[in-house]
């Protein structure tokens, strides 16, 4: 496990850049972390990273969001688990394990949910303390563990 210190929401937002500078089709992010915590700065950062169009938000009341692929051709799925509430009949209702084949997924609120869309996944639990500082802490899980994951 590696963990960042990400002073400012900038710095989350470069990592995310790093991140998504790596990614490609059937990778599988699920970050976890309080609210504030920058799971949706983060996932800005992968889009960017990614070259994906559009303008990337919390899709909190849309549950996801696809991001046309841009100059890298890998589109990105942005879901966000939080009004699933752990449901996994409504998870298995947006298909995402069909998403996987061709996109890069994002899953905020995913831990305990939507790691079962695949053994191989990176997991990003997002830490807010008390002097607004952020941190995060990487787990990879299958073929991330042999995976190369941007730590500066």
């Amino acid at each position: 496990m590696a963990e960042l210190v990400l002073p400012t929401t900038q710095d989350t937002e470069a990592f995310g850049r790093s991140l998504g500078a790596v990614l490609r089709a059937g990778d599988l992010v699920l970050l976890s972390g309080p609210l504030g915590a920058g799971k949706t700065a983060l996932t800005r950062g992968i889009a960017a990273g990614l070259g994906v169009r559009g303008r990337v938000s919390s899709p909190t009341f849309v549950i996801a969001r696809q991001h046309p692929a841009g100059e890298r051709g890998v589109p990105l799925v942005h879901v966000d688990a939080y009004r699933l509430g752990g449901d996994l009949a409504e998870l298995d209702d947006l298909d995402l394990d069909s998403e996987l084949e061709t996109s890069a997924v994002v899953v905020e609120w995913g831990e305990g949910t939507a790691d079962r869309l695949s053994d191989d996944y990176l997991l990003v639990r997002l830490t807010r303390h008390p002097d607004d500082t952020r941190t995060a802490a990487l787990h990879p899980h299958g073929n991330w563990v042999d995976r190369a994951v941007p730590v500066s």
